[in-house]
C-alpha cells in the first residue's frame, strides 16, 4: 500500500495515479462487479422510457470501447464496469417485459371459477390470501390476488384445489401520494394483474389432487395449535416464513424496536439451520471411529447443511430473500469444502451478482438492500485488521473474554444500524433508533434459545413428548415480545423523515460501498458523499399539503408542524400513509375540524397556515354532498388550493391550484410544499411497462353476479 500515491510529474500523472491506486487496490475490484450490474438495473428503473434505456446501453458500451484503448487495470476496470451496466440494464429490461401479463382496466365484480396456486394464511387479521388463476376466462388477468375472510374459506382449501366465487376485483394500485409503496410495480413481476375481496363465501368445486400435502401450510396450522397469539406466529414466521398470525401491535413493536427481520426468513435463520445440521451430522459420525478416519467428516458435514439448507429454503415457500440467502449459504460451504476462509465480502458480491442475475427487480426492493447491506457491514468490519487486533480470540480469563464478545456485539450491531438507517428511512421513512441495543440480545435468544427449542418441540411432536419444550419456546417467545415492546415504548424510539430525494440516498449508498469496500486512504473520500446525502435528506422539508388519487383524503401541515388530517374516519392504512410520508408518526395526526386554524362543516373545510412567509388558504370537500354553487365559488375565489374528489365547476377559480377529480385522474397523489411552490405528483412522464400495461375487462353482465 505504501507509495503508491508517488508518481512522476507530466501528463501521465493522473493516470498513473489511478492505476497505481488500482494495484494496491487489486484484491478488492471484484467487489465492485455486481455494483456495476446493479448500476445498469437502478439506471433503468430511473429513467424515463426506451430511448432513455438504449442512451444508457449505448454510453456504457461506449465507456466500454474505450476501456479496450486504456492501458493496465483502468482499462480493464472500464471495459468491464460498461460492460457490466449495458447487461444490468439489459436484464432488468428483459425480465420486465418477460413479466408482462394482461391487467384489470377498471374496478370490477365478477364470479369466475378459478384454480388456487398459493394461499397465505392471515389469522391475525382474520382472512387467507388467494392467489388464483381463473379458468377459462380470457376476460380476466391470468393471476389474481384475492383475501377471503376466515369464515368464507371452506374446508380443505389448498394449492391445486378449484373454487368458485364472486369477488370485487380492481387493478394493482400504484402509490397513492409521491414516496408511497408502489405495489403496482411489485405486482408486475409477480404476474398480478388485480387484486381485490371475495363478497360471498368461496365454493370449493373440486379438492387438490393430493390434499393435505402442503406441508408449509399444515408446518404452520400446527405450530399455531401448540402455540396461540402472536408467539404462534413467531414460531411459525421462524420455521416456515408465514408472519400472519402475529398481531399487528406485536408487528409493529418489532418494527420500531428494529426486530422486524427476525420474522423474514432471511440469513440469520437459514444460518442457524445450516449450522445446526452440521453440528448434529459431525457430532453422530464422529461417534464411529472408523468413519473418523477414513471419512472427511467435515465435508460430509457441509453436505448435510446444504441438503439443510435447500430444504429450509423449500419449506419456507422459496421466497426471494431465502433463496438469496440459501445461496450466501451454499457458497460459504463450498469456500469451507475448499478450505477456503469461511465468509468473505467476495462471497457476499457473489451471492449479490448471481440473485441479481435471476431477480434484478429485486435490487429496488428493500429485501435485497436491508440483507445485502447487513452482511457486508458486518463482514467488511470483521475483515478490517483493526477489527481483529481488537477483537481476536486469545487466551484470557473469562470476565475480559465476555467483555471483549459484548464490544464485538455490540460494535457490529451499531454498525448495522448505522448502515440500514438510510434505507429504512427512504423506504418507510422512519427508523430504530435502538435497534443495535435490541439485537444484542434479541439475535442471541432467538438464534440459541427460541429456535432450538422449537425444532426440540416439533421432533417431540412425532413421538408425542412436545409439550414441555413448547411451553419453554412460548416462555422464550414472551421474552422476545418483552424485548420488543420495552424498546419500541422507550421515549424516541423511532426517528421519522419525510420523503428523502432519490439523487441524496443515491450519494448515500455510494459513500458507504465506497468507505467499505477500498481498502487505502482512498476509501475516506467516500465521507463526502456519505455526509452530503445525508445533510440533504435531513434537510428537505416535508410536504406541506398531501392530497390522495382518489382526492378523499388530505394531509395539511399546520403552523406548529403537526399534520391534520381531513376525513377523522380515515383507515389506519390511509393514516400510516400519509404520516410516513409527511414525516410523523400516523398516531400524532389530528382532525382538520378539530383545529383552531381550520372551520370545517360536515361538507367542507377551510383552513389557513403560515408557511413561507405569507398565509396559505386551503378549502377541501370532505363529503359526497355538493355544496351550494354559490357558496363553492366563492370559497374557491378566495382560497388558494382547492381538494375535491369530485368534479368541481368551471367557475370554481382558486388563486393557485385546483386539484379536482379532472386533475387527479391525470396526476394521481400529490405532494405539495408552499414555500417552494413544488408540486409532486405520483403520476409522470417515465414508460415503464407497469404504467401501461395491456388490459382486460369482464362484460358488464359479469358486474352483476351472471356466470358465463
Amino acid at each position: 500500500m505504501g507509495g503508491w500515491w508517488r508518481f512522476p510529474k507530466g501528463p501521465s500523472r493522473v493516470g498513473g495515479m489511478v492505476e497505481g491506486w488500482l494495484v494496491a487496490e487489486r484484491a478488492q475490484l471484484p467487489l465492485w462487479l455486481p455494483i456495476a450490474f446493479g448500476a445498469g438495473i437502478t439506471g433503468w428503473f430511473l429513467l424515463a422510457g426506451p430511448q432513455q434505456w438504449i442512451g444508457l446501453v449505448v454510453a456504457a458500451l461506449g465507456a466500454a470501447g474505450v476501456g479496450v484503448v486504456l492501458p493496465g487495470r483502468s482499462g480493464r476496470a472500464l471495459l468491464l464496469g460498461g460492460l457490466l451496466v449495458a447487461a444490468g440494464c439489459g436484464a432488468i429490461w428483459w425480465r420486465a417485459e418477460h413479466s408482462a401479463a394482461p391487467v384489470l382496466a377498471r374496478p370490477q365484480v365478477a364470479q369466475f371459477d378459478a384454480a388456487v396456486l398459493r394461499i397465505e394464511s392471515r389469522p391475525a387479521r382474520g382472512l387467507v390470501r388467494l392467489v388464483l388463476a381463473p379458468v377459462r376466462r380470457a376476460d380476466l388477468p391470468p393471476q389474481l390476488r384475492v383475501n377471503v375472510d376466515v369464515a368464507s374459506a371452506p374446508p380443505g382449501l389448498a394449492p391445486g384445489a378449484l373454487v368458485a366465487l364472486r369477488a370485487r376485483l380492481v387493478p394493482p394500485p400504484g402509490p397513492s401520494v409521491p414516496g408511497a409503496y408502489d405495489f403496482r410495480r411489485v405486482a408486475w413481476f409477480d404476474g398480478i394483474g388485480a387484486t381485490g375481496k371475495a363478497l360471498d363465501p368461496v365454493k370449493l368445486l373440486q379438492a387438490p389432487p393430493k390434499a393435505g400435502e402442503d406441508l408449509r401450510t399444515a408446518l404452520s396450522a400446527h405450530i399455531e395449535s401448540r402455540l396461540p397469539g402472536s408467539a404462534g406466529g413467531i414460531a411459525s414466521a421462524l420455521a416456515t416464513g408465514d408472519e400472519g398470525a402475529i398481531s399487528e401491535d406485536d408487528s409493529e413493536a418489532m418494527r420500531r424496536a428494529g426486530l422486524a427481520h427476525l420474522l423474514s426468513v432471511s440469513g440469520l435463520h437459514v444460518t442457524a439451520v445450516t449450522g445446526a445440521a452440521m453440528l448434529v451430522v459431525l457430532r453422530l459420525l464422529a461417534l464411529s471411529p472408523w468413519l473418523a478416519l477414513r471419512v472427511r467428516l467435515p465435508l460430509v458435514a457441509a453436505g448435510a447443511g446444504a441438503l439443510a439448507a435447500i430444504g429450509y429454503t423449500w419449506l419456507t415457500g422459496g421466497q426471494v430473500p431465502t433463496i438469496r440467502s440459501c445461496v450466501a449459504a451454499l457458497l460459504v460451504l463450498v469456500a469451507l469444502s475448499l478450505g477456503r476462509e469461511a465468509l468473505t465480502l467476495r462471497l457476499v458480491a457473489a451471492g449479490a451478482l448471481v440473485v441479481l442475475l435471476l431477480w434484478p427487480e429485486s435490487l429496488a426492493g428493500p429485501s435485497f438492500q436491508l440483507s445485502f447491506t447487513a452482511v457486508a457491514a458486518i463482514v467488511a468490519l470483521h475483515e478490517s485488521p483493526h477489527m481483529r487486533r481488537w477483537f481476536e480470540a486469545r487466551e484470557e480469563r473469562l470476565a475480559p473474554r465476555i467483555a471483549r464478545e459484548a464490544g464485538s456485539l455490540l460494535l457490529t450491531g451499531i454498525l448495522v444500524e448505522l448502515a440500514l438507517m438510510p434505507i429504512g428511512l427512504f423506504h418507510f421513512h422512519k427508523g430504530g433508533i435502538y435497534g443495535a441495543v435490541a439485537n444484542i440480545a434479541a439475535i442471541p435468544l432467538t438464534t440459541f434459545v427460541v429456535m432450538p427449542l422449537e425444532a426440540l418441540a416439533l421432533l417431540g411432536d412425532l413421538i408425542g413428548i412436545g409439550g414441555p419444550f413448547w411451553w419453554l419456546t412460548g416462555k422464550a417467545m414472551a421474552v422476545l415480545l418483552w424485548i420488543a415492546h420495552s424498546v419500541a415504548s422507550a421515549p424516541g424510539s423511532v426517528a421519522a423523515l419525510p420523503v428523502m430525494p432519490a439523487a441524496a440516498f443515491a450519494l448515500m449508498v455510494f459513500g458507504g460501498l465506497w468507505i467499505g469496500l477500498w481498502r487505502t486512504r482512498v476509501r475516506i473520500a467516500g465521507l463526502v458523499p456519505l455526509l452530503g446525502g445525508a445533510l440533504w435528506a435531513l434537510a428537505t422539508p416535508g410536504p406541506d399539503l398531501l392530497v390522495t388519487g382518489d382526492g378523499r383524503h388530505v394531509a395539511l401541515r399546520m403552523a406548529d408542524g403537526s399534520l391534520a388530517l381531513l376525513r377523522d374516519r380515515a383507515g389506519d392504512f390511509t393514516r400510516q400513509v400519509l404520516g410516513e410520508n409527511g414525516g410523523v408518526e400516523a398516531d400524532a395526526l389530528a382532525a382538520l375540524a378539530d383545529r383552531p386554524d381550520a372551520r370545517c362543516s360536515p361538507d367542507l373545510c377551510v383552513a389557513e397556515v403560515m408557511q413561507g412567509g405569507r398565509r396559505w388558504r386551503v378549502a377541501a370537500t370532505r363529503s359526497a354532498y355538493p355544496v351550494a354553487w354559490r357558496e363553492l365559488v366563492a370559497v374557491c375565489a378566495s382560497s388558494d388550493i382547492v381538494v375535491s374528489e369530485r368534479r368541481l365547476p368551471r367557475a370554481c377559480k382558486p388563486r393557485w391550484l385546483r386539484l379536482d377529480r379532472r386533475v387527479l385522474d391525470a396526476t394521481g397523489g400529490i405532494a405539495v410544499e408552499f414555500a417552494g411552490g413544488t408540486v409532486r405528483t405520483v403520476h409522470t412522464a417515465a414508460h415503464q411497462p407497469w404504467l401501461d400495461p395491456p388490459t382486460v375487462q369482464p362484460p358488464f353482465s359479469a358486474a352483476k353476479g351472471d356466470r358465463r
